[in-house]
């Protein structure tokens, strides 16, 4: 079972670099944010995608990790909108 994540940075990121970022999935939002999101292997393959992010200069605006796919049901029941 993987585990699964989900990192928002500001700008747009072209849709191109999900393949470079382990695959994760690209989308946007109306906040001129971008938002990666999927399973990971673990932690490490995490800081490798947030190495990565770093080294591109992303501006990051925040991280979740769920070690299981059951707590994912949990992503998003606090929305700090």
């Amino acid at each position: 079972m993987s585990d699964y994540c989900e990192i928002v940075v500001k700008g747009q990121l072209d849709t191109d670099w999900s393949g470079w970022l382990e695959g994760l999935m690209i989308t946007h939002n109306d906040k001129d944010e971008t938002l990666i999101s999927g399973p990971i292997r673990d932690q490490a393959a995490l800081y490798g995608v947030l190495a990565k992010m770093r080294d591109m200069a992303l501006f990051l605006i925040s991280v979740k990790y769920m070690a299981d796919a059951a707590s994912r049901q949990n992503l998003g029941s606090d929305d700090n909108s």
